[in-house]
């Protein structure tokens, strides 16, 4: 593998892209991000979870997941030669909070990009504890992807859950977005350029 492109005055950086739930690494929405980051110098990896691979839909309990997160953070590192403090996480939906969940658990990382974070099921604002009771512990900073129609979360419910986090938080609202952030790619890659190129 050919050496990473490192970006004037600092080291180079790498960015871990994890499917949600319904999708696997050739999701269109994370192809783009991938090309537009690859694009700007950073290296980048789509990861599949091993469910998907053996050709099941419904997703591993969070424990099998978190630790297919973790493994994959460790391989892109080992074959990137990028440093951990330079790894970005992050994800659409369940993969993004599954990678939210390992650096909570100690996985070291540079940031999280979230896109379409899900505080709860739809209609199900009572699950929302469970999925965010690890905010208390993201000290890095974080980025926040979401469609202001998106029933896994209103913009007031993320806005209120990601008060907990004591890193810097931002969020990229998608206007008329719902979960899946349909026809979306450009405002949802342009705000991940922008908030990575800030100096994450």
């Amino acid at each position: 593998m050919a050496d990473p492109p490192e970006p004037a005055g600092r080291p180079p950086s790498a960015l871990l892209l994890a499917p949600g739930a319904g999708a696997d690494r050739t999701q269109p929405q994370l192809v783009a991000i991938d090309d537009a980051l690859t694009g700007a110098g950073w290296v980048v990896e789509r990861m599949d979870f091993a469910y998907r691979r053996a050709g099941r839909r419904a997703p591993d309990r969070a424990p099998v997941l978190v630790g297919a997160v973790r493994d994959a953070a460790a391989d892109l590192v080992e074959r990137s030669r990028v440093p951990p403090d330079r790894l970005v996480l992050g994800g659409r939906s369940m993969g993004g909070r599954m990678c939210s969940m390992a650096v909570a658990e100690g996985l070291p990382a540079a940031g999280l990009v979230l896109v379409s974070y899900p505080l709860h099921p739809p209609g199900r604002a009572d699950k929302q504890p469970e999925r965010t009771r690890h905010f208390a512990t993201l000290h890095l900073p974080c980025l926040f992807v979401s469609g202001t129609r998106d029933p896994f979360g209103t913009p007031a419910e993320l806005e209120a859950a990601t008060a907990a986090i004591p890193g810097p938080v931002e969020h990229v609202w998608v206007d008329g977005g719902d979960h899946g952030l349909r026809s979306k790619d450009g405002p949802v890659v342009e705000g991940i350029l922008r908030w990575c190129a800030s100096g994450v």
